[in-house]
């Protein structure tokens, strides 16, 4: 059989959200799968490098999707931008202005977007965004808040990820746990949603798992029968 390419989140998938720890037992499952000839590649709402840092100590293959679809990294010096974040920092100035808390959140510096705590009404600021016409989106990957520019989404940036390996969406498996991941499943043949997924994500996904962060992983590898794939 084809080999399959894994796109995986990271946080609520293989980490927990309070910590953001990596489940070690979720990271060798995903080692083995790259050990059997399939790819596995981190889709993130999280810098591409930290991703990409990941797949390198974590022995999965060196390609990261980050910023929620906004940039692709391929190695230390080898990024694809998607994503502006000149004006998604308009947006947020603009946000800012007429909700007091709004905040950018400590991160790893982003290149096409604008990360924000999760401490305010977010349909509200969708709402501002809407009436006021900036080009941009804010979605909630439950580890932050994100403002991308409109269209930048996590499957957008994965085509880029199939075309560099000729891939079909039949090939895709996706696991994830928010919304962001959305897009994604909508793409992928399969797709996983985490226990602690909210019952929308869940209903996008074609498999759900009762497991949260990590256990979810190993669960939902269990369910769609590895050993089916590497036939």
């Amino acid at each position: 059989m084809r080999p399959k390419i894994f796109a995986v989140d990271i946080d609520g998938t293989i980490t927990d959200n309070k910590g953001g720890r990596v489940d070690l037992d979720a990271l060798g499952a995903l080692r083995y799968l790259v050990k059997l000839g399939h790819k596995v590649i981190y889709v993130t709402g999280r810098s591409s490098v930290e991703a990409y840092v990941l797949s390198v100590f974590g022995g999965t293959t060196r390609i990261a999707v980050g910023e929620n679809g906004g940039i692709i990294t391929s190695g230390p010096d080898e990024h694809k931008l998607i994503g502006n974040r000149q004006e998604c920092m308009k947006a947020f100035e603009f946000l800012k202005k007429r909700i007091p808390e709004i905040a950018e959140k400590p991160v790893f510096p982003r290149i096409t977007e604008v990360v924000l705590e999760r401490n305010f009404d977010i349909e509200l600021g969708k709402k501002i965004l809407s009436e006021n016409n900036f080009d941009v989106q804010l979605s909630d990957s439950m580890y932050a808040y994100h403002i991308d520019s409109k269209g930048v989404n996590k499957a957008n940036g994965f085509l880029e990820v199939m075309n560099m390996f000729s891939a079909t969406r039949e090939d895709v498996i996706a696991i994830g746990d928010s919304e962001t991941d959305i897009p994604l499943f909508q793409m992928a043949g399969v797709s996983v949603a985490m226990g602690n997924a909210s019952d929308i994500v869940k209903s996008h996904a074609t498999i759900t798992v009762e497991g949260h962060e990590g256990d979810g992983v190993i669960e939902a590898l269990e369910k769609i029968e590895l050993k089916l794939l590497v036939k």
